[in-house]
């Protein structure tokens, strides 16, 4: 091991650090599979004619997938099919920038039983986490 490296803890990162893992590892990852990163943001949001935000969902593509981060639809709409809008229109986007599936997780709290509706399939659950509950992740087929 080498003791000359200084080795720092955060929770407030430099944006230059952050750069340099990022670009670091996707160095590494394009040079080991011969492909490029193709990596792009992607945000669906829904709002009330006054503008306010009732529902959105954050997320990005790359190699081929579509990652959902974050899906979230204001109390006041819920079940009223916003969330399968919201992914829906976030599918149609990864569809046309090439993406074949789709993958996210959600908790055994949330809405687990939402994403098979929407033809997700479970393939990986995790006991213990949150403590007392389950993360569980799907995924999907976009063909």
């Amino acid at each position: 091991m080498n003791r000359s490296l200084t080795l720092s803890v955060t929770d407030t990162p430099a944006p230059a650090d952050l750069a340099g893992v990022y670009d670091g590892l996707r160095a590494y990852n394009e040079a080991s599979l011969g492909r490029a990163y193709d990596r792009r943001d992607l945000v669906a949001a829904a709002r009330a004619p006054d503008g306010t935000l009732k529902g959105g969902l954050v997320g990005y593509t790359n190699w081929d997938w579509l990652y959902v981060d974050l899906l979230w639809v204001d109390e006041s709409t819920r079940g009223s099919g916003l969330g399968g809008r919201l992914l829906d229109a976030a599918e149609a986007e990864a569809r046309a920038r090439g993406c074949r599936w789709s993958r996210l997780y959600t908790y055994d709290f949330q809405a687990p039983g939402f994403y098979p509706k929407q033809g997700y399939e479970v393939w990986a659950e995790m006991e213990g986490y949150p403590p007392g509950h389950r993360q569980i992740w799907f995924r999907k087929a976009l063909g």
